[in-house]
């Protein structure tokens, strides 16, 4: 990964592009550059048959030289630095600063190939590259410009674990409106990672994203509720809101898993029944604590005792 400063002052992460990747895109360019001079060759061959030999030699070298090298510069100018080969092997040349690059840029980079690629059978490009930190051969140094990997390797999407059942619309209470983007971003991150962090540091992390989360919200954290368990059900609870602002209650139900019936007594976490949830985890060092539920946490039910509607949350969206 190459870092790169923009004249905006934007970073830009690019990959820059290997030797053989670079290699086989070159020699694709060359294949296609010799056809194409040879089917030039034969028409100039059969056409000028009647002119003398240095008309016939000088129509051989423009020819070379039209082909062989203005091909290359007009096809990356046009392309805005893909060819051929370059397309084939998801290359693409662009400037310094990220750019796409511009007629005098593929100009210094073909006039130059032709002295290390062409002249030298490319031994003079194998070794600038290998030099080079970033594979960048000495027309790339002279132009300005760098060879980047369009294709890159798709990751397997992470989703956000879910909260423990007995969790579900505990939290549809909280105001959530002065909880910034940023710490809901670093949420997300810690909850689908949280799998590959060490059992202690995952759990002083957590401590502290669901105290800076309680701050926000103006609602300490429960008691009994280990942290990262917090955080799952308090950020499905945003999901859900969000899904009922935009598609209606039918997205926000579907989005939001039902809560366990309460069968005798207060519902009871997951370790009473041999269950344990993906996010309540917790490290050997921690102390257990269990508490059940006070009456003023206990969700409210409808005087008829009926499941119905879930009042109001209270929500405000930002202006």
């Amino acid at each position: 990964m190459s870092e790169l400063v923009t004249g905006e002052a934007v970073a830009l992460e690019l990959r820059p592009a290997r030797l053989p990747s670079r290699a086989l895109a070159v020699l694709l360019d060359l294949v296609a550059a010799m056809a194409v001079y040879v089917a030039v060759t034969i028409v100039l061959v059969m056409s000028t048959a009647s002119l003398d030999e240095a008309a016939q030699t000088a129509l051989s070298i423009a020819a070379f030289v039209l082909v062989l090298v203005g091909g290359p510069i007009a096809v990356e100018t046009l392309s805005h630095g893909r060819s051929l080969g370059k397309l084939a092997c998801g290359l693409r040349v662009v400037r310094d600063d990220g750019g796409p690059i511009r007629f005098r840029h593929a100009l210094v980079r073909g006039l130059i190939g032709v002295i290390e690629i062409l002249m030298t059978f490319g031994v003079v490009a194998c070794i600038a590259s290998f030099v080079s930190a970033r594979g960048r051969r000495l027309g790339d140094v002279f132009a300005g410009t760098l060879v980047v990997r369009e294709r890159i390797p798709v990751t397997r999407t992470v989703f956000v674990p879910p909260p423990p059942p007995w969790l579900a619309g505990r939290f549809s209470g909280l105001d959530l409106s002065a909880v910034p983007d940023g710490l809901w971003l670093a949420v997300r991150q810690y909850l689908t990672r949280m799998q590959q962090l060490d059992p202690q540091v995952g759990w002083s992390m957590a401590e502290r994203l669901a105290s800076d989360l309680a701050e926000r919200t103006g609602a300490p954290v429960p008691q009994g509720v280990p942290p990262a368990a917090y955080l799952a059900a308090v950020v499905q609870e945003r999901q859900a809101r969000e899904a009922r602002r935009a598609f209606g209650s039918d997205a926000a139900r579907a989005a939001t898993p039902a809560a366990v019936p309460a069968t005798s007594g207060p519902a009871a976490p997951p370790e009473a029944s041999g269950g344990t949830p993906a996010v309540h985890g917790r490290p050997a060092g921690a102390p257990e604590v269990v508490s059940e539920p006070s009456a003023e946490e206990r969700p409210a039910e409808s005087p008829a005792g009926s499941v119905g509607e879930r009042p109001g949350t209270g929500f405000v969206p930002p202006a």
